[in-house]
């Protein structure tokens, strides 16, 4: 293996292990007919296709732009493509799906993918979508793929006896918005690469040693400032600290303006959304046992719900005040992206930017 190879994140995790081994360990999804699942894979790739118009129409992005089918997948194919996807986001490449040559094979590259497949599992029973602006797009080999995972939509649905039809287009109007966010301003995606790769590469620790730091807490249970464990516990020097800064306030940006557009849009679009909304927000606070909050702040999940808040608050005001073709003036570079403290405060953004 050459040196540079060593020095790449991914070079020391068997991403095939962790795609066979997530698949082995996740969860199965609700019980469904043939019929109902198929149903819902028509259904679902259709709602991408029509949320796409009133995103655009609100956001005023991505206009004239091809609309791409989206993914509709079960836990399984979400974990084989999610690990296809790492080496990608990692190591700015695009792997090829279930192959083993995008990872190492010796025993710490093992240990590691055995390390991610218990993360891509629990993952896989959570996720309602997800737009992957790294991987390339099977049918168009465009960078940029919308996954949305049926029986996990399915299941929650359920859980909050939502219209099926309106649930669907409802969860394709937050993620279609993240599409629309990234091949409209196709340098956003380079923009959390390089950060990425300032957090898990330079002088830090190797990936492995993280992965590792990760099961470590898991096991202990041990507490951390405000809730916030996993990326937190990832960030080891000052230039980390300020690439984690960054992708925080990228991620509670496009989180937000999701939510946002999707509030602007849901009430012309979907009957039943105020419903919807409510039920949605009450089970994401609704309890849960101590294993579930653990790992939920282990890797982050209970920091991107707060994201969701921030996010939207930060949005809401801002446009708000300005009108929404002045607040598309934050996607025009890194320099204009908002910072963590101006996203509790968008007067600041406002006077620092416009």
């Amino acid at each position: 293996m050459a040196d540079d190879e060593k020095d790449r994140p991914t070079a020391n995790i068997d991403w095939a292990l962790a795609s066979s081994l997530g698949r082995r360990l996740a969860r199965p999804g609700p019980k469904v007919t043939r019929y109902t699942m198929e149903q819902a894979r028509t259904e679902l790739a259709d709602a991408a296709v029509r949320a796409e118009g009133p995103v655009r129409d609100v956001t005023r992005l991505a206009d004239g732009l091809p609309v791409p089918a989206a993914r509709v997948l079960d836990r399984s194919g979400w974990i084989e493509a999610a690990a296809a996807s790492m080496p990608a986001m990692l190591d700015g490449r695009a792997g090829d799906e279930g192959s083993g040559e995008k990872g190492g094979t010796g025993i710490a590259g093992k240990l590691a993918g055995t390390q991610a497949a218990g993360l891509l599992a629990f993952l896989s029973g959570a996720i309602l979508g997800q737009y992957d602006p790294f991987s390339p797009d099977p049918q168009t080999g465009e960078p940029g793929v919308l996954m949305l995972v049926a029986p996990n939509i399915i299941g929650v649905e359920r859980q909050i006896r939502a219209v099926p039809s309106d649930f669907r287009l409802w969860v394709c109007l937050h993620e279609v918005t993240h599409r629309v966010q990234f091949s409209a301003n196709p340098w956003l995606s380079g923009y959390m690469q390089d950060n990425v790769e300032l957090l898990t590469g330079g002088e830090g620790e190797p990936m492995t040693e993280m992965l590792s730091r990760i099961t470590e807490t898991l096991r202990s249970g041990k507490p951390r400032e405000n809730g916030i464990l996993g990326l937190m516990q990832l960030v080891q020097t000052p230039e980390q600290a300020d690439a984690f800064d960054r992708m925080l306030a990228l991620g509670t940006l496009l989180e937000g303006h999701a939510d946002h557009v999707m509030d602007a849009v849901g009430p012309a679009y979907v009957p039943t959304v105020e419903s919807i909304r409510a039920s949605f927000e009450q089970r994401r606070n609704r309890p849960q046992n101590p294993i579930q909050r653990l790992i939920r702040a282990l890797i982050g999940m209970d920091a991107k719900m707060a994201q969701y808040v921030r996010g939207k608050a930060f949005v809401d005001a801002v446009v708000g005040q300005v009108g929404m073709d002045a607040f598309n003036t934050i996607w025009t570079g890194p320099h204009t992206m908002p910072t963590t403290a101006e996203i509790a405060e968008p007067d600041a953004w406002i006077q620092r930017v416009l």
